[in-house]
């Protein structure tokens, strides 16, 4: 813990870490030639079993090899799409990028046709590497019918066909990005419900990975777990690249599975694994019921929600180990402050602990963008390396979040105590923490009021135990016709993924509204938790 005593709800950057401007292709190197011969990468199988196995040496050989095929096809600053589940080949495109100055738009591999077309055409992509289904999405199916759509797609490549994958290595060559160069665009939303693409820079991924999992107590040569989705922040920046930074071993699932995961965990023996609650409830739970013996994690970090109290004693009482909670944004890199392991169980539960290293962090007035004093709620604001070039063709967006001080406003309400540690108190937007991913109601009710039935909708998020919350959907009919769940839950899913369909479905005839017209979200919230609403599901 850092020792502070603040007056005011700003934390200084803090220097205790080293902090180099390097790109990936070099971190990579760096590792290469320090432990060649150590295990980098190994694939788990759908099982829980290892399937291949990278050194450090073979990795940095595969992806100098796939870096020039890359050059080969795309020009520098070239915008690629990857639509794939955690395959290695994943790992290996992100590091590849890195090293031939190309930008890999990264894409959630549960997105429908829409979601998927809106993507590749704001990112102005150029190709698209793709895994022909996970999980019963057609995703080649779906990608081809898009693709047709989109004259600007020169390529279309499946990550299992070897050939097609490193075809023109022979031809192309590596480059030199700088570590400020773009390296990646990931999309996040506001309340306007339009995605936004986060251009994140070779330093900001790689520091901020170094630093989160060097907080988080993984060191060279240990092993972890990496069973979060590769297209988030988490799994991509904090687990590929702070793992590979320190050089540690990753043991890379294709999805999170608690039976696969547990068996993998015991006969590996990771010290370190990265879980939203979700998560680590559902591995506290199967551990209980095989007997599994998962003592061998030592490290635990979580984000996308609060940690329960019940939580960390049931993480301690099976693990052996505290949980950290990581709190930050895509924005971001993604961590802005996290927990360090001997905190308290008042502070690994009530708080997001403390700013990370080489991150100034402050607490300000919504209104007057002045820091407010310790205790006193305001947005939770950071500047420094690890924050955005900005929205990928988006400036009023970038302007909106970057103020002209260089401070990234989050859109969270928090407070800072006089040690330094944050709490988040509410959101600035409107976002749905639903399992640690971001839902955005906007997004679901444009989706919502395709429906030739609905005249209005509202999409609030309400508590749950298992998911922290979930979303649920009101609706204000435009004539007599009150579609079923099961039909609207149809129709949603044609439309947009699987974690963004309502759980709930709730008609009224007229809304709480504010003085100047606006739906009050708030109250509909409280009259549900308040059971006034007659709730459909399927």
């Amino acid at each position: 813990m850092y020792k502070v005593n603040l007056k005011e709800s700003y934390f200084p950057a803090v220097t205790d870490t080293a902090r180099e401007e390097i790109t990936i292709g070099e971190m990579l190197q760096r590792q290469a030639a320090a432990a060649p011969d150590r295990e980098a990468l190994k694939e788990l199988d759908y099982e829980g079993n290892v399937a291949r196995v990278w050194t450090y040496g073979e990795l940095l050989h595969d992806a100098k090899r796939l870096a020039r095929a890359l050059a080969s096809r795309h020009d520098v600053g070239a915008r690629v799409a990857i639509y794939a589940n955690n395959v290695p080949e994943w790992v290996l495109l992100e590091l590849a990028c890195g090293l031939a100055g190309v930008v890999l738009v990264t894409v959630n591999p549960a997105y429908q046709s829409r979601e998927l077309k809106y993507v590749l055409e704001q990112s102005q992509s150029e190709a698209i590497y793709y895994v022909a289904d996970f999980r019963g999405n057609p995703m080649q199916e779906i990608a081809d019918a898009v693709c047709d759509q989109i004259p600007a797609i020169k390529h279309r490549i499946l990550l299992t066909d070897g050939e097609a994958l490193f075809n023109g290595e022979d031809r192309g060559d590596t480059r030199n990005p700088k570590p400020s160069d773009p390296v990646q665009i990931q999309y996040t939303s506001g309340t306007t419900g339009f995605p936004k693409g986060a251009l994140l820079h070779h330093h900001g991924l790689v520091q901020n990975g170094l630093d989160t999992v060097t907080r988080g107590g993984i060191n060279p040569g240990d092993v972890y777990i990496q069973n979060m989705p590769l297209f988030h922040t988490t799994g991509c920046a904090i687990l590929v690249l702070g793992g590979f930074g320190i050089g540690a071993t990753m043991l890379l699932a294709p999805m999170f599975d608690p039976v696969a995961i547990s068996k993998a965990i015991e006969r590996e023996k990771p010290r370190f694994i990265f879980g939203v609650p979700t998560m680590l409830v559902a591995l506290i739970d199967e551990a209980k019921k095989s007997g599994r013996d998962l003592s061998s994690i030592e490290c635990i970090v979580s984000g996308g929600a609060m940690v329960a109290p019940e939580l960390c004693r049931a993480a301690k009482e099976t693990f052996g180990a505290n949980v950290q909670i990581a709190y930050g944004q895509t924005e971001t890199s993604p961590v802005i402050t996290c927990v360090w392991p001997d905190d308290t169980l008042e502070d690994s539960t009530q708080t997001i602990g403390q700013p990370m290293p080489h991150v100034e962090v402050s607490i300000r007035d919504p209104k007057s963008n002045a820091v407010t004093p310790v205790g006193v709620q305001g947005e939770i604001c950071c500047r420094g390396y690890l924050v955005m070039n900005g929205y990928y063709e988006n400036p009023e967006a970038t302007a909106a979040a970057i103020d002209k001080d260089q401070w990234l406003h989050t859109g969270d309400l928090g407070t800072m105590d006089a040690r330094g540690f944050v709490k988040i108190t509410g959101r600035v937007k409107e976002m749905i923490i639903r399992g640690g991913e971001n839902l955005f109601p906007a997004e679901i009710e444009n989706a919502m009021l395709e429906h030739d039935a609905i005249a209005e909708v509202a999409v609030v998020g309400v508590p749950d135990e298992k998911w922290g919350e979930q979303v649920a959907c009101f609706m204000r009919p435009g004539g007599d016709a009150k579609p079923d769940a099961g039909e609207m839950k149809a129709f949603i899913r044609e439309r947009l993924s699987p974690q963004k369909t309502p759980a709930y479905w709730i008609y009224v005839d007229d809304w709480p509204l504010t003085g100047s017209g606006k739906i009050q979200k708030f109250k509909l919230r409280e009259g549900f938790e308040a059971g006034n609403f007659e709730a459909l599901t399927v």
